[in-house]
């Protein structure tokens, strides 16, 4: 397995749409594989393709079930419906050290494929519903930012540039 170097903001593939995958070949199994190396060894809940530099619609999220974790790698994700609303503290790899309330739905169910082709569907609410959204959110540009209010993209504004210095 092979770490990937995760992508930082301002980088640009950040912000673009990823592609749909249409054939599960080993690359992509090889990819899922990598990814989930490096979003555990980043102590990450989730990771997009597009943060590693790949404009491909693939997730891989860390479920906690009991005391274990376990990965689930997701081709393809579309939310079906959401439900209920809740705020919450997120972050995010590609923008370390930041951290800020979000709201989103409490709930909700994704469709996807897996590694072996077939169509999935799972619900999870509270933080795996947050780590989904926020996910697919990248698939498609999105940052958790985007999500906050004038004020608070200010403050982040604010505290990035003095980061830079």
């Amino acid at each position: 397995m092979a770490l990937k170097e995760i992508k930082l903001y301002p980088d640009p593939v950040l912000r673009q749409t990823a592609s749909k995958i249409d054939n599960i070949t080993d690359e992509i199994v090889q990819l899922s594989h990598d990814m989930v190396e490096t979003m555990r060894l980043a102590n990450g809940a989730g990771l997009a393709a597009n943060q590693v530099g790949l404009r491909l619609r693939l997730i891989v999220i860390d479920e906690q079930v009991k005391k274990e974790h376990r990965s689930i790698v997701l081709i393809n994700p579309e939310i079906l419906f959401t439900e209920s609303e809740e705020t919450a503290e997120e972050g995010c790899l590609s923008l370390p050290r930041f951290y800020e309330f979000v709201k989103r739905p409490k709930r909700v169910k994704v469709r996807a494929i897996d590694l072996r082709g077939e169509v999935m569907e799972i619900e999870r609410e509270d933080q795996m519903a947050r780590a989904l959204q926020h996910e697919i959110d990248h698939l498609n540009g999105v940052l958790f930012i985007d999500h906050l209010s004038p004020l608070k993209k200010e403050f982040f504004r604010k505290k990035f540039m003095r980061a830079k210095r």
